[in-house]
């Protein structure tokens, strides 16, 4: 059987990917450092899961991949074919209070997970970029191809240093490597500090809920089932090194692919369905725009859909009563 190395085991993307590859039958190396950005007990939760779900066919390493000499020790003897880096500091608005995680995690965490994919002549590695990387860029949807020069956070800054140092290692070694822009991921075991979790637990805790730019704001949500069929469909195909230009401009073995619902859709919208599934009505709170935050933002998919065959299928319709759905009877409400 396959097996795959997946950093960030224990967040949302993670868990995910890791309950996607296990259920085909592949056996999966899961490694976090369950930091306290949010609740460990909810990465506890996800990881308690996988346990209960697929036994001895997942293995759970607790290590900091930002420490080169931990990481070593504890993959030492475990022998993996593919990686899938989806462990760093996320939130764009925490980048800002905390500058110091973005540096640790992102930088030099990504650094030595290409380290290590160099090391162990991986197959593939695949990592997680984001649509924060576009900045305030106001050709929308968004293009691979679009300038990423500009970002206006810097948790953006040091993802798309992520696809600069995938770059370089692509063109050194012929490392096969693919980074997935997400855009805006929902749905069942996400993340507390999202904007879906806080305005499902401001309604039910009956609670005003925070509405930024007094709701001008447009987002590409993208379930999270949805999500995953794009990180496997890039796990199972490497680019190839063939000096043809690839998704995102590399002549190296180096893809870069958005992946989105496609559609972007109003703020206003996703709080009506909200409010539909929750039973509650939001009592609103306007508020000016964060700093680092954007306006609007859309993926054009052209380019996974065209290699991959990658087609999200999940609107905020269906979507957004299945994250209600879980956060109810994960919180017992």
């Amino acid at each position: 059987m396959p097996t795959t190395l997946v950093t960030g085991a224990a967040g949302f993307i993670g868990m995910s990917t890791a309950e996607a590859l296990l259920s085909r039958g592949d056996t999966v190396i899961g490694i976090d450092v369950l930091n306290d950005y949010y609740d460990p007990a909810l990465k506890q939760a996800r990881l308690d899961r996988l346990v209960a779900r697929h036994g001895d066919r997942f293995t759970f390493l607790r290590v900091d991949f930002a420490d080169a000499a931990a990481l070593a020790a504890a993959l030492a003897g475990h022998a993996f074919e593919r990686i899938v880096h989806l462990g760093a500091q996320a939130g764009v608005r925490y980048s800002i209070e905390n500058p110091a995680a973005y540096g640790h995690s992102n930088l030099i965490g990504h650094l030595n997970v290409l380290e290590l994919a160099r090391a162990r002549r991986v197959a593939h590695c695949i990592y997680a970029s984001s649509s924060s990387v576009y900045g305030a860029n106001t050709s929308v949807p968004f293009r691979v191809e679009d300038r990423v020069d500009r970002p206006v956070s810097l948790y953006a800054a040091t993802k798309r240093a992520n696809e600069v140092m995938s770059e370089s290692y692509a063109h050194l070694y012929r490392l096969p490597l693919t980074g997935l822009r997400f855009f805006t991921v929902y749905g069942p075991w996400g993340r507390p500090d999202m904007m879906m979790w806080i305005f499902t637990r401001a309604l039910f805790a009956g609670e005003p809920i925070p509405v930024f730019n007094e709701g001008r704001m447009e987002r590409d949500f993208t379930f999270i089932d949805d999500i995953v069929a794009g990180v496997v469909a890039a796990h199972d195909n490497p680019p190839p090194d063939d000096g043809a230009a690839k998704a995102g401009g590399s002549v190296s073995p180096h893809r870069l692919y958005n992946i989105g619902n496609n559609r972007s859709e109003p703020l206003g919208r996703v709080i009506g369905l909200l409010e539909r599934a929750t039973g509650r009505t939001a009592v609103r709170r306007d508020l000016p725009i964060q700093p680092g935050d954007v306006v609007r933002t859309a993926a054009d998919i052209d380019a996974i859909a065209r290699d991959l065959g990658y087609r999200p299928t999940t609107t905020i319709d269906v979507g957004v009563p299945r994250f209600v759905d879980w956060f109810r009877d994960y919180h017992r409400l």
